[in-house]
């Protein structure tokens, strides 16, 4: 890869005037100095695309339209994505640090290497600064995924012709999407991934992503459509595993230096 790829931020937004500005910010105060921040809309009704549209020409592009859910959207601002490099930050979320991208980039431009994932903290929706759950994801290893390990998405940073070669968010699914993604992308085509051991995003609780650990114990019918579509075959046991994998998120907490 060059020694400058150009980075990609999707952001996706409805109604989100109360966070978007913390997000956008958190993406232009990054010292990286080639990055493009696509925002999709779906039309929202409150003060989201003022906020937006108040931005000017620091947002590269920008959208409201009506679509058919959260994915949907996605994939629009993957269309018009022109980095070498894509990630997604949802409208809630924020960076940990303004070096988050340069990280990332230095990864791409010395690995031969086709994405990269790293840590990330749930935190109080109004208190950014409190910790609620601390996901540490480790090295990837693809026996793991067997015993329902994933990536945590928000950290994923993708080449933008892995999607292009691959395909985009399936929009048959409504709420596991990014975890068919990580099952096509890591498990039935195996792109090379890199894990970098940092805190990369903060995610406030609450968001359509953030699922509860006693709702996945009741079962979610789509992480099995996500099995099937990509010949995924995994032990019986897996529907109890892979909530309870996450039960350590609440009682981690980082280290000063993470």
């Amino acid at each position: 890869m060059n020694k400058n790829p150009k980075i990609s931020i999707i952001t996706v937004t409805f109604n989100s005037e109360k966070t978007i500005k913390e997000t956008i910010e958190s993406v232009f105060f990054q010292d990286y100095n080639n990055v493009e921040h696509i925002i999709i809309d779906g039309k929202s009704t409150d003060e989201t695309i003022e906020i937006v549209k108040s931005y000017g020409d620091k947002i590269s592009y920008f959208i409201s339209e009506e679509d058919d859910g959260l994915y949907d959207a996605m994939n629009k601002g993957i269309r018009a994505a022109s980095g070498d490099v894509v990630g997604i930050l949802n409208s809630d979320d924020v960076y940990y640090t303004n070096h988050v991208i340069s990280d990332v980039a230095e990864v791409f431009i010395f690995n031969n290497v086709e994405s990269v994932y790293g840590d990330l903290l749930y935190v109080d929706t109004i208190d950014t600064d409190n910790i609620r759950r601390y996901w540490k994801s480790g090295y990837f290893k693809l026996n793991n995924m067997r015993k329902g390990w994933t990536i945590p998405h928000p950290t994923l940073f993708v080449k933008k012709e892995i999607y292009n070669k691959f395909g985009l968010y399936s929009i048959r699914l409504k709420s596991a999407s990014d975890y068919e993604m990580s099952l096509r992308l890591l498990y039935k085509n195996k792109i090379s991934i890199t894990y970098l051991p940092k805190i990369m995003v903060k995610m406030r609780i609450g968001g359509i992503s953030n699922y509860s650990i006693w709702n996945r114990l009741r079962g979610n019918n789509e992480d099995a459509v996500s099995w099937k579509m990509n010949g995924f075959h995994p032990p019986l046991f897996i529907r109890i595993r892979k909530p309870l994998s996450k039960l350590n998120q609440f009682f981690k907490r980082p280290n000063k230096d993470a």
